[in-house]
């Protein structure tokens, strides 16, 4: 089957009631390889009125689809599943090509998001609801789920081809009709996506695709027909949606920032939390909601870990991700290795020791690429602006305590609440810091604690703002409503 080229110069289209079109929009952005520092392509910042054109669009077939019953809409996911599947190649080039990460970190985020394809097409069973009979005298009641309507999701560069599949496949298998606004930074991954579907037979207008910056979201999350948004990005910016989405009598789901602690006991595999804290840590440049970017030693731990991180750091092969055995690739921006480089120096004035510089370097070959190389700060404070800044980039800072209480209560002193993992041979310990970790997501003896499809991606404090978290049940719960019939037939 035919795909959407990203062959250079290529004009990045939006994709409105089946139809690929070309915006109207007079302000255009370079689609950028970070690598190389070439233009890929030219991404349209679409305003209110192609908005409002991809809205009325999936309107118009919201009745029909909804009236389509679960059993045949998961055909069509069926469908979608198997041509991600055969496409798994083209996609992953794609996604390295704009984004940056390594052939091998683009194809396993594909595969998180084919798996909750895979979930979503279990929505027979799913969006089931339940009844009651004879709550009175010859009186029954039911309570089942219907589609909220026409829903939208605004995702970021990070994981251009897992994020929107977190939303796409619980909203349409629940019989929704779906906007999607992609990145700016990365729109090539989630055209060629939207290309496939389009050639599983999913009826036009189900999915629509509108690309474009604030202007575009505020459009979508004040458009009264949008009943449902779905968003993933800083924490600044997830307020601001979340708050504005509120206003407007939406519901909705924003994913904010994060500042993923891991705990390191003296009982831990230090050969096993070395290489695990190095793939969290260092892994897709850090640009990533579930990296790891504080570690805590407790006691004897610190000067084991802290000697085999730096040599983790070092050795990290870093450049093209096409490349075979690169481990790390650029990161997505200028403008994001200039802030993480001051970053890095904020933390040595506020007292940091900088035991791994990773700043001004160049990869031969690739000298216009946006590269820096691991970094480590050693003896970062609690409440320095350092431990509290979602850096975003290949940086670990590390902390230490006495004992783990101390350590936990470093966990819980931080205003996010994504994730945190425990590194220990103690199923005590493990059971305490399970307990009292003020996190959505924990890790035992694991560097990303990323939920599988079948559980909701969980978040607490400033990393999330909503009741009802991405994929499985949480999903199918945010994108139907409730309904009960209290019947009675004489």
């Amino acid at each position: 089957m035919s795909t959407i080229s990203i062959a250079q110069g290529t004009d990045v289209l939006n994709y409105i009631g089946g139809k690929w079109v070309k915006s109207n929009a007079t302000e255009i952005i370079d689609v950028i390889n970070p690598t190389t520092n070439e233009v890929l392509g030219h991404v349209p910042m679409s305003g209110a009125a192609e908005v409002e054109a991809a809205v009325r669009a999936a309107e118009a077939v919201m009745y029909e689809w909804r009236s389509t019953p679960p059993g045949d809409r998961v055909q069509c996911l069926f469908g979608i599943k198997q041509i991600l599947e055969d496409n798994i190649n083209d996609i992953a080039r794609t996604l390295v090509m704009e984004n940056g990460k390594t052939l091998v970190e683009a194809k396993g985020e594909l595969r998180r998001a084919i798996e909750n394809v895979e979930v979503a097409c279990g929505i027979p069973m799913l969006m089931q609801g339940y009844n009651l009979e004879d709550i009175a005298h010859g009186i029954d009641e039911v309570m089942i789920r219907q589609p909220v309507g026409v829903v939208a999701a605004i995702t970021p560069f990070n994981f251009p081809g897992m994020i929107p599949l977190w939303f796409l496949p619980y909203a349409i298998a629940c019989g929704n009709t779906f906007v999607l606004k992609p990145s700016d930074k990365t729109p090539m991954t989630a055209q060629q996506l939207v290309d496939l579907l389009a050639q599983t037979g999913l009826p036009k207008g189900v999915v629509n695709l509108v690309n474009g910056t604030k202007e575009t979201v505020d459009a979508l999350v004040d458009h009264p027909t949008v009943r449902a948004v779905s968003f993933v990005g800083s924490t600044p910016v997830a307020k601001y949606v979340y708050a504005r989405a509120a206003a407007n009598g939406k519901r909705a789901q924003c994913q904010g920032g994060a500042k993923n602690p891991l705990i390191v006991l003296p009982d831990a595999d230090m050969e096993q939390v070395t290489r695990l804290a190095a793939e969290s840590a260092f892994g897709c440049a850090g640009q990533r909601c579930l990296a790891s970017s504080l570690a805590i030693t407790v006691g004897e731990a610190r000067a084991i870990f802290s000697a085999a991180m730096i040599e983790e750091a070092q050795s990290r092969k870093v450049g093209y991700g096409l490349n075979e055995g690169v481990e790390m690739g650029p990161v997505i921006r200028p403008e994001s290795k200039v802030r993480i480089e001051q970053l890095i120096q904020q933390g040595v004035e506020e007292g940091a020791n900088l035991v791994v510089d990773g700043r001004a370097v160049q990869i031969r070959g690739y000298e216009a690429g946006y590269f820096l190389k691991p970094t480590i700060l050693d003896g970062v404070l609690p409440d320095s602006q350092i431990a509290r800044t979602e850096i975003f980039g290949p940086v670990l800072g590390l902390m230490h305590a006495k004992d783990i209480d101390e350590a936990i209560a470093l966990v819980n002193h931080h205003h996010y609440g994504n994730m945190a993992c425990l590194f220990t041979r103690s199923g005590a310990a493990a059971r305490k810091f399970r307990y009292e970790a003020q996190v959505g997501n924990i890790g035992i003896n694991v560097g990303v604690a990323a939920p599988m499809a079948f559980f909701p991606f969980s978040g607490w404090k400033d990393s999330f703002f909503g009741d009802l978290h991405g994929q499985g049940r949480d999903a199918v719960e945010f994108y139907t409503e409730k309904k009960v019939v209290v019947e009675r037939w004489l």
